[in-house]
């Protein structure tokens, strides 16, 4: 297995946070994906790819929404291309309500040709990962320019600023400074985001924690629950078991085999 980062290119900086590429030599590769945040899309180039728990096979051009706990996978030898976006990018590239793929995907390629384009059958023939990855990014932006989807500014400040804060702000203290009620709030991010925001900073709570348990930044487990706002080790242990599937002591062991961000592929 060989994974790649890419920089995104300047004029989707605001919309794609960045680009992967994946190859898998062999069939019947296991993994978990864990949560991180950003919904995002996926082509895989190769007869069989992705297949999901129940077996039911992935689109070769797919578009995921939020994921508010873990998911097993099983990849076939392919190579794959990922754009992973922003939190609130399938609203403002597609218009799409984005509580619509919450913990579930579409196929990009029905979409994309009611409007024109022939997603699946171009990204098959091209010969080569670049010219594959350009024509994504070009239907992005294609997308982007036609529908002009304005972003919410405050769902967008409240994102920021549990991004930030790495979930630790109050967001009883941001509705105040806003102005906002807590169920107004809640509307905006399920419709830009695909979850409240109580679900949105659990997410970037856990993400910050798997982030020390890899770079190794803590002596003690507890000391990572305590920094990032868990009641106690116990509370952060439940949390991480689900939104990765497995313990800190398990991702610890498997620490080495992991894909920065698949959203989060370990085997």
């Amino acid at each position: 297995m060989r994974y790649e980062q890419i920089h995104t290119p300047a004029y989707l900086s605001n919309y794609v946070r960045y680009i992967w590429t994946l190859e898998v030599g062999t069939m019947n590769e296991q993994f978990s994906i864990i949560a991180d945040g950003s919904p995002g899309l996926i082509f895989q180039n190769g007869a069989t790819g992705l297949l999901k728990q129940n077996n039911k096979e992935i689109p070769n051009v797919l578009l995921y929404g939020q994921a508010t706990t873990h998911a097993e996978i099983s990849l076939g030898k392919s190579t794959m291309i990922g754009l992973c976006f922003f939190p609130n990018a399938l609203k403002s590239i597609f218009g799409l309500n984005a509580n619509e793929l919450t913990d579930t995907c579409m196929d990009l390629d029905l979409l994309a040709t009611k409007q024109g384009y022939y997603l699946r059958e171009q990204l098959l023939n091209m010969d080569s990962i670049s010219a594959q990855i350009n024509m994504l990014c070009a239907y992005l932006f294609a997308e982007i320019c036609k529908n002009d989807h304005k972003t919410d500014a405050q769902t967008d400040y409240v994102l920021s600023m549990m991004i930030q804060s790495k979930g630790t702000a109050s967001l009883k203290a941001l509705q105040e400074e806003l102005k906002v009620s807590e169920r107004s709030l809640e509307r905006k991010f399920k419709q830009h985001v695909g979850i409240s925001p109580k679900m949105f900073s659990r997410i970037c709570g856990f993400q910050a924690s798997l982030s020390q348990l890899k770079n190794n930044e803590y002596e003690k487990l507890s000391d990572i629950a305590y920094e990032n706002g868990y009641a106690d080790q116990s509370h952060f242990i439940r949390t991480f078991k689900e939104f990765a599937g497995f313990s800190p002591y398990q991702y610890q062991k498997q620490a080495n085999k992991v894909a920065d961000h698949f959203p989060e592929l370990i085997k």
